[in-house]
């Protein structure tokens, strides 16, 4: 079994153990809310879902959470709908097109709005825009996060479309192919990078998401508005045990624990450290709002409506449709009034 291998089955383990118990003494009636986040193995970003769960903060906010982890966060946002979770953490373009196009009455109740993604590659002496035509480009799954930032990075930055390469459809594993050699391109994640350098390859990156497109945005946790309604208590200590770990994150002094619990991505505790720190410095998981800006969202629904994604500009949600603001809010003030 390889590293990554077995650090997916090892934290396979501590999630079964964190969420035994997952409610307080005492509480056994407490809501259950069951949470994709998405990646197998899990994207960096969702760690926040981790550090609340195995810090005991969705137990503190007297929540149930289960973790149940998808190949994306498109899969997941479709077991949303279907009524096979409550909720998942999935790309806010993939919530605005599902919105205007299929009227899926998907809601956004927390927002992560800075994308890391980049297209990045192993050879250097193919490095720039034009270099990609032709070329096979990892991504996680056609219409998934990593593929809906490749067609704005060649879109927006390199004026070539989706027609020009051939996506293959990795999961989270974009990284591991490179590695392989498997494939030269690919869009990555931050963390991605210093993974592939640390195995001897030399990446270089020929366009950032938020070069291409500064109103890109990045992943949201979404759920059914019928389901918030039935669970609203639950989807509100939810997010109150979120908060909290955003909130332990950002605290220095927890960095060495975070990096611990961000194994579950098959990191290294090296490189899942650096990444940490990284990723707290990039802004990456919000801890002062909600991440639903709404200027910068109707911003982006705009673009979306420009760009094509949404087929009849009629349908374009309003941030007031997109997203409810009150969950979050009702959980912050929860957090706040804590002892």
């Amino acid at each position: 079994m390889n590293f990554r291998k077995l650090a997916v089955a090892v934290a396979a383990g501590l999630l079964l153990l964190g969420g035994s118990g997952a409610t307080p003494a005492g509480a056994a009636d407490a809501p259950k809310i069951v949470l994709a986040p998405p990646g197998v193995p899990p994207i960096f970003i969702s760690i926040v879902t981790f550090v609340a769960q195995q810090q005991g903060f969705f137990k503190k906010y007297g929540v149930d959470v289960e973790l149940r982890q998808f190949d994306n966060g498109t899969a997941a946002a479709r077991a949303v709908v279907a009524g096979d979770l409550d909720a998942s953490m999935s790309a806010t373009p993939l919530l605005v097109t599902q919105i205007a196009n299929a009227n899926v009455d998907l809601v956004g109740i927390y927002g992560f709005p800075k994308p890391d993604f980049q297209l990045g590659t192993i050879n250097g002496d193919k490095a720039s825009c034009s270099d990609v035509k032709g070329q096979q480009v990892g991504v996680d799954t056609p219409g998934g996060a990593r593929s809906i930032a490749l067609s704005q990075i060649l879109t927006g930055g390199c004026q070539l479309t989706m027609a020009d390469v051939q996506q293959v459809a990795l999961g989270s594993n974009t990284s591991q192919a490179m590695i392989a050699g498997q494939i030269q391109y690919g869009i990555l994640h931050l963390d991605d990078v210093p993974e592939i350098e640390s195995h001897g390859k030399k990446v270089t990156v020929i366009k950032t998401l938020l070069a291409a497109n500064p109103n890109a945005q990045n992943i949201m946790i979404v759920a059914l508005r019928e389901n918030i309604a039935k669970k609203r208590d639950g989807f509100v200590r939810m997010i109150a045990g979120l908060i909290a770990a955003t909130k332990f994150m950002a605290d220095p002094a927890n960095t060495d624990r975070v990096a611990t619990i961000a194994e579950v991505t098959g990191r290294s505790h090296d490189l899942a450290l650096g990444a940490v720190k990284a990723y707290l410095q990039y802004g990456l998981w919000p801890t002062t709002d909600d991440g639903m800006d709404q200027i910068r969202l109707e911003a982006f629904i705009a673009q979306q409506v420009k760009a094509g994604g949404v087929k009849d500009p009629a349908t374009a949600p309003s941030y007031q449709r997109l997203v409810d603001a009150t969950i979050w809010r009702d959980a912050n003030a929860m957090v706040s009034g804590a002892k």
